[in-house]
């Protein structure tokens, strides 16, 4: 048996063939899997079982899984990737908002899919699930920032501040290097631990989302600063 057995991923998607399909690919890589068909199954099944990353189509009968995704979001942390359409840029911006991890767009490359999926619970594992524990000790300071590695936590002017498991991931990444600057690129490859291509608008919805947390002016940053054309970086001033 796989190292990965005991992680599950829960695929909620209501086209059958399509969610068949993504489950046997799961399980040939050794992962339990669960299904749901909307995403009111998709919670009910978050909140009674352990579940280590999903898979979220965005059009679904019942509840649709923005919605999901905002409701999700209440209550775990848990990775999600969202299955797109190219037609649904909009709401695939928005998941992303919301608290979505990354996507893939349909129809799907398998090799793609599982690289995604390994990515996000590679990173999910190593902050310790659920729990959020971790055998670092490790403390970063930038200002009014105080990241906490080995209970994952941020503080800003001493208020905790929630983050989601990829805005830490980048918000670390960025601090233990301050004063380096980083493309969107580079960044996708550092805290996905993937190379995919056209990733700028993801790690671009995830940096404006945590400037929204952490900058008093989102639009005048002081912490979490860009250089057009070269990407993004944490001002040393501030350390």
């Amino acid at each position: 048996m796989k190292d990965n057995a005991k992680e599950t991923v829960l695929v909620c998607d209501d086209e059958k063939d399509i969610a068949n399909a993504i489950s046997l690919f799961l399980k040939s890589e050794g992962y339990d899997v669960k299904t749901a068909s909307n995403g009111k199954e998709a919670i009910e099944i978050l909140e009674s079982e352990e579940i280590h990353l999903v898979l979220l189509d965005i059009m679904m009968p019942v509840m649709d899984g923005v919605t999901a995704l905002s409701k999700i979001r209440e209550f775990s942390n848990v990775p999600v990737i969202m299955l797109t359409a190219k037609s649904e840029d909009t709401d695939k911006i928005l998941g992303l908002n919301l608290g979505a991890d990354d996507y893939v767009t349909k129809p799907f490359n398998p090799v793609e899919l599982m690289a995604r999926v390994r990515s996000g619970l590679r990173r999910y594992m190593q902050l310790g699930g659920n729990t959020a524990t971790g055998a670092g000790e490790e403390e970063l300071v930038c200002g009014g920032i105080r990241v906490v590695d080995r209970t994952k936590e941020v503080w800003l002017d001493g208020e905790p501040v929630r983050l989601t498991r990829t805005e830490y991931d980048i918000l670390k990444f960025l601090m233990e290097n301050p004063g380096n600057v980083y493309s969107p690129t580079e960044i996708y490859k550092e805290v996905w631990k993937d190379n995919c291509m056209g990733t700028e608008s993801i790690v671009a919805v995830h940096i404006r989302h945590l400037r929204e947390k952490i900058e008093i002016d989102p639009s005048d940053p002081r912490y979490l600063k860009m250089i057009w054309g070269r990407g993004y970086y944490i001002d040393k001033s501030n350390v």
